[in-house]
Formats: structure tokens, sequence, C-alpha cells
């Protein structure tokens, strides 16, 4: 069954059936103030930290027919004195509408929903630079005769500590309190927060329309000592709500907003505000986003943001789908990673254990460089301060405390660092010194972290210290077979082996570190400490290929006592996609080994989903392994389609040469390829998810874990860097497609150091790979690189693809 579809001219998705399989959802705002709205009209919001600030209380693992967070009811008044309720959103009221219509916008949703002859249309967005959710609202009569219409909003708050929400049902209720405060026109305001925030911090709601009436206790809304139900609120069966001030409890905020008479074709616009500010401060804010001229601005500006944001990097190719999501989808999907990490979704609930990620942050920087480049390098700061002074990291922290942990490993006492973490943050930084040119960052000093001491009395180092001490950490921290040291965990959180086993992941990973930095030296012209590194390289890649050449493969880890996993000999887990893909991205690999080892994977672990992260899967829960084996063959980690990894696979394969089968790897698992099959796939098919159910599952094509997973950034990297083949250098931008045989060429338009770029690339003997003939500006250059232009430049790019030297 078809739920949607997608309207690129809008850059929207438009949900045409509320009941989806799974709740879908669109990010608003960024994580300094907003959170998520779904297709039902259920919202979470938070500021600055959702585990910490939280202010709106979602309960994801409730049905999806309930109310979650926020909803709007419309109340039509009968003639007979009688009320008809609906929601326009479908839930939680859950009564069938005449049509429906969300469309999922660049950081806004819009509702369009029509009952009996009323139409509802709510745009939901925070204004850029806010800190306040706006629905606006827009009644419309549709009728012959005149009609009276109440609309009515609500709000469930959330304590501030997400957790203690959830597991402290005796402090928290009575530390809860609102209070209404009444304005001219018959405008109210709502304030609401905890005893212990009420001097420093509120939460807010008002409008721009006279509230006749609110309630602000759940139980005293939905009545009969709270069972009632949000499906059927005993107090819409009022004429008018309680008006009660509630100074413990279950906060909401319910107001009623009365159009006495709605008549033919007229609509009314009522623009409700739900906000976070300081007490004296709210009076002010409250009163900008009153004025519908403001709110009509704010969304033009948020339409512009969106503009400039997105016209980085644009691509027209033959593929329409592929310049759907490197255009639209993919960079919007790249911006929400950004700001969220996996701190808050539908399937990480912020409820205290996770933060913003080590590894997970460094990679999702690697996605806005071109149209982020300041709010970059802001988070590379953030995630080199919480690295420790021997070159390690910690795992995560909370952003607004800066407080920092290593995550699960915690549970497991002498064993407390992921052996690639700190590895991560060194790409990260080379490719925004490539992004930008701005190499005085590597002489800013920063912190490095310490549980005890406060930021101002720890070590510090400048950028590039910290850089080097993450490559020296990984050489100096190794196994038997001289390979780097797995710790607790590597990528794969999953494999939790004991003692000093060893990682090729991480070797690998050093490998590519360890390039990277070569490739800085080497433009810096400091050759000595480039050869040191060089030799480092060398050694690692010796070590590689000594010790981990399965015959057909390269394994994946090593025990402490030398037994290799990912290895023909293993009856389970017999090989890892990203023990082939990641010896190719380090050039370990010789070219002999990189083709036969892709070739595996393409015969064992490829499916019409997406590329398997492993298999066979593990039948059995094995302790020794770790959480691997705590999934069902076909499962996440456990042989699921780990959509992360796949794009690895893609980058290898170019850099093999193979077009065809990266161009293959891709749509595979294009989440727009799925809308014709929602039955099955389930969730969202305008982003990536983490994880697809694996072919040995019985739910094969199954997803789960959409939209926070490094599958975003690494995807777009994959077919922007490497597909299409446009990417920044220290020398300037490179040009070095590999693309489907039977593309003609492409286009692209790029912004790279303040110029922008226009580039027709040409296919005409129809290759995927091949020598590159570049004019710029109608003069030849040499080499692959268009070199760095003054900013404010329009260069015009003609690139010829040749077999020919």
């Amino acid at each position: 069954m078809n739920y949607g579809y997608f309207d690129d001219s809008n850059r929207e998705y438009v949900i045409a059936d509320p009941k989806t399989p799974e709740k879908w959802i669109n990010y608003v705002g960024t994580l300094d103030f907003g959170g998520f709205v779904d297709h039902t009209g259920g919202t979470l919001l938070c500021a600055g930290d959702p585990a910490q600030n939280r202010i709106v209380k979602y309960i994801p693992q409730m049905p999806d027919s309930d109310f979650k967070g926020e909803t709007l009811y419309i109340r039509i008044r009968n003639a007979d004195g009688s009320f008809e309720v609906f929601s326009p959103f479908y839930v939680p009221t859950l009564k069938k509408l005449d049509s429906y219509e969300c469309r999922v916008g660049l950081s806004y949703q819009r509702f369009t929903s029509v009952r009996s002859g009323i139409r509802v249309v709510v745009t939901v967005f925070v204004p850029v630079g806010s800190k306040v959710l706006l629905h606006d609202i827009r009644v419309t009569n549709e009728r012959d005769q005149a009609v009276a219409v109440d609309v009515i909003p609500v709000v469930e708050f959330s304590h501030f500590d997400a957790l203690k929400q959830m597991n402290n049902a005796d402090w928290v209720p009575q530390t809860m309190q609102c209070e209404a405060e009444h304005g001219t026109d018959g405008q109210l305001l709502i304030r609401q927060s905890c005893f212990m925030n009420w001097e420093t911090s509120q939460n807010f709601i008002t409008s721009n329309y006279p509230v006749r009436s609110f309630e602000t206790d759940r139980e005293r809304f939905l009545g009969s000592n709270g069972y009632g139900s949000w499906r059927e609120p005993e107090a819409l069966l009022h004429a008018d709500l309680g008006n009660f001030e509630a100074g413990r409890g279950n906060n909401i905020a319910a107001t009623l907003h009365a159009i006495n008479a709605l008549e033919p074709g007229d609509s009314q616009r009522i623009i409700t505000q739900l906000g976070q500010g300081e007490p004296s401060a709210i009076t002010a804010l409250a009163s900008e986003f009153r004025d519908p001229a403001n709110v009509d601005a704010a969304f033009a500006s948020l339409q512009s943001f969106w503009q400039d944001y997105l016209s980085r990097m644009q691509c027209e190719t033959p593929d329409a789908a592929f310049n759907s999501m490197v255009n639209i989808h993919n960079p919007r999907q790249c911006h929400t990673t950004f700001n969220w990490s996996r701190s808050i979704s539908l399937y990480q609930l912020a409820y205290g254990a996770r933060a913003m990620g080590f590894r997970d942050s460094s990679q999702d920087v690697m996605g806005v460089l071109a149209s982020a480049p300041t709010e970059a390098k802001a988070l590379l700061s953030k995630l080199l301060r919480v690295q420790r002074p021997d070159g390690s990291a910690m795992h995560q922290f909370f952003p607004l405390s800066m407080q920092a942990d290593e995550g699960d490993s915690r549970e497991h006492a002498g064993k407390q660092v992921y052996g690639d973490d700190h590895l991560w943050v060194v790409l990260a930084t080379c490719n925004y010194l490539k992004e930008t040119g701005n190499y005085e960052f590597l002489d800013q000093p920063l912190s490095y972290y310490d549980k005890v001491k406060p930021e101002t009395e720890r070590e510090a180092g400048t950028v590039m210290d910290h850089l080097l001490r993450a490559v020296a950490y990984s050489k100096a921290n190794v196994g038997r077979n001289g390979l780097p040291l797995l710790g607790y965990a590597d990528w794969n959180d999953t494999v939790n082996l004991p003692g000093d086993a060893e990682s090729l992941f991480n070797a690998n990973l050093y490998g590519v570190a360890l390039r990277e930095l070569i490739d800085l030296m080497r433009f810096q012209q400091r050759s000595d400490a480039a050869d040191l590194l060089q030799a480092d390289w060398q050694q690692m890649c010796d070590a590689v290929n000594a010790t981990a050449w399965d015959g057909e493969w390269y394994v994946r880890y090593f025990t402490e006592s030398g037994e290799p996993i990912g290895s023909a000999q293993n009856t389970e887990g017999q090989i890892f996609t990203n023990g082939q893909s990641w010896p190719v991205l380090s050039g370990f690999a010789t070219p002999e080994r990189a083709a036969a080892a892709l070739e595996s994977v393409n015969k064992l672990l490829n499916t019409e989903n997406g590329i398997k992260l492993s298999g066979p899967g593990y039948t059995r829960f094995d302790p020794e392994k770790g959480g691997v084996s705590t999934y069902p063959p076909g499962a996440k980690e456990n042989g699921g389609v780990f959509l992360h990894s796949n794009p690895w696979i893609m980058i290898a394969e170019t850099m093999q040469g193979n077009g065809d089968r990266a161009f293959q790897y891709y749509n595979q698992i294009n989440p727009a390829a799925k809308n014709d099959c929602i039955d099955t796939y389930e969730i969202e098919p305008y982003c990536y998810a983490q994880n697809i159910l694996g072919d040995e599952h019985p739910q094969f094509g199954l997803g789960r874990n959409s939209w926070l997973s490094g599958t975003a950034s690494w995807t777009y990297q994959a077919a922007t860097h490497y597909i299409l083949g446009i990417r920044p250098t220290h020398e300037g931008l490179l040009i070095d497609p590999c693309i489907p045989k039977a593309w003609d060429g492409f286009k692209v338009t790029r912004h790279f150091r303040g110029a922008e770029y226009v580039i027709s690339v040409k296919n005409p003997e129809h290759i995927s790979k091949g020598t590159v003939f570049i004019q710029l500006d109608g003069q030849s250059i040499d080499g692959q690189a268009l070199p760095i232009q003054t900013p404010g430049a329009l260069c015009a790019v003609e690139v010829i693809i040749s077999q020919k030297s």
C-alpha cells in the first residue's frame, strides 16, 4: 500500500493516510530549541538537551492511537446545543476525516484536514534562532451556513529531567506548577515550570486570539478522576473548561478559543506559541509572534535558510531518485543528525543514558561541512574537549553541562575505552580543513577532559596536538599481532570480546587517520612529520596483511588468544562487511585483495534491501561475543542490513572503479525506493534508517531506527564525494567521478571556499571511471583538482571522462 508521495518541487513528502504502519516524524528547530512532530500531531520538545531540559512529555512506546505530548481539538457547536469534536491530526479522537494530508517539509510540518465542512490547516515550525514552537492554525468554513467553532490546543508538560519524569512519581508531581496570566483583549499566557526552576526558567503557552477558558490539570481535563480519555475528554462536553491553575500533578495547558460565527467561506487564523525563557523575558518574547506578519516573515526566513543551505551542493543526473535524495532529503537528514546526534528520536529516548556520541557526532560533522562550516567547527571544538590526555576519548557528552562519560562500557570495570572513538575526530577535523582552508584552527588551544578537575585547571593542547595524540594512542595500544586493541568495542558496539582482543576495524580506521594527517603534513610542508607518520602507516599495513588475510576476505577480530572472528573457519559470523571495505579505504589492501574482498561481500552478504553487516548470524546467545548475539539472526548487527556500513562499500567500489556496482548498492538502500513497499518497510521513506531486517529473519525488509543514523552522513559523502566525485582537498576541489556506465554525464553546482563552481561532466564513452579532461573558464588545467578561486568568483567547469590518457 502507498501512504504518500514525494513533492520535490516544494521539497516535501506528502503523507496521505494517517494510519501509517509506524509513527513517521519530522524534526523542527535545532538542539538549542526544538524536537520532532509526528504525522498525527504529537510533539516532543526540548531546549539545549533532551535529557536535561525536556519540555513536552512524549512517550513513543505507547500505542500509536494515543495522545503524545500535544494535539489540537476542533469542536463544532451544533444548533441543538450538542458538540462534534474531532482532531485534524486524526489522533487522538480517531474520528474519520473527509480528507487528510500531512506535508513533511524542511523543518516544518503542515497538516490539512477536512471534516463536516470545516477545513483546518496547521503549520508547525520553530522560527530560526527563536525559542518558540508555533502552530499557525487556519480554520475555514466550507459549509453553506455560518458555524460556531472552538479551537482547543492541548500540551502536556514534562519535568525538565526526562529520566526523573519517568522513574520518580513521588517527587516530580509535587514540583510541577502552572499559573495563568490574563492579558488585554482576552489573551492568556500560561506559565509552567517545576518549583526549583520557577525563578530562572519557565515554559509558556499563549496565542494571538482571546481565550475563553483554560485547564492545566490533566485529570480534570480528561474527567472522571482521570478515567476519561484523550479520545473523548469529558471537559469538552461542557461549554467551558475549568480555569484551574494546577499547583502540582500532571501539568497540561488546554486553551479554548471560541469562534462564535464563522461565515461561509470565511477563515480565522489562530497562532499558538509554546516556548521557554527567563520569567522576566517571556511577556516580550510572547508578543512578537502574536502578530501574523511576524509569523509569515519567520516562515519565509526558515525557507530562505534552507534555500541557502541546500544551494551549496546541487546536482542534476539522469536518475530522479538520486537527485531527490542528494539535493533535498539526504542533506536535510545530515543537518538533523548533526544537531541531535543520537540523543532523541522514536528509538533513542534520552532518558539520561545516551547523550551526544563522540564517534557519532564526529561522523555527522562530515555531512554538513559544505553548508554549515561555522557550526561544524563549534562542534569539533566540543568533541576535542572530551578527549582524554592520553589521546583516547570519552564516549559521549551532554551538551548543556559538557559532562562526559564512557557510555555502556561503564558496565565493565577496567575496560572503559572504545577503541575507535578518538580516531573519528581526526577524519572530521581534516575534512573540515579541506573544506574551509581554516588552518589557523590547528593552533587553537583546547583542554583535555578530566572528570575531577574543573576545565580551567585541565591540561590543554592545540588542535594539532589533539590529533597527534589520537593516532599515538592507537599506535601504543596494540595486541599480540601488532593490531590496535578492540577496547570495550569498536564501531560495532555489540561485539564485546574479553581481554586484549584486536580489532581490524580499528587498524584500518587508524590507517585512514594516518593518511589524513600525512596529507595535511605534506601540504604544510612538514615533510619530517609526514615521513614519521608514513612509517607508522606502513608498519600497520604490514601487520594487517601479514595476519588478517583469510584467503578470500579479511578477518574482523582476533580474540586475546589469537583466534580469528570473521574467518572461513568460523561456522557463524564468517565474514563482516566492514572487514572488507575499510582495508580499501585505508589503502592497506593490495589491488588483488581489495577486488577479492569486495567480491566476497557481493556474493555472501548482499541482498535486495542492502548489504548485511555480517553472516551467517549467531544462532544462540554467547556472552563471550557480547551484545551481537542478543539479537536473533538477521536483526541489527547480527546479520541485519546495518545501513551505516553500506556507503563504505560504495566508496570502496568507486575506489576500485566499479561505478555500476557502487550505484547498485546506493539504490538498494535509497529510502525513496521503499515508497511502494511501505507495508514491508514500514518507516519513513524520506530519510535513511539505521537498520533493515536481513534475509535470515522472517520479516526481511522491515526497517527501524530512522533519522538519527550515521547512514545519512556517509551516504551523502559516498554520493557527492565518490560517485559524483566532487570532493575537497587541501589543494583545491577534486573532480574524480565514478558513475554508472549508462549515464551520459551530469551537472553539479558546488560552493567551495567562497567561490561557486558550475560543473558539467560528460561521459561520451560510457565508462564508469577514467582520465578526466578539465577546462576551467575555457582554459585547460593539468590534473584533476580545480585550483582555489577568489571568493565570489563564478566558475564554469567542463569535464570529459575518457579512457584516453
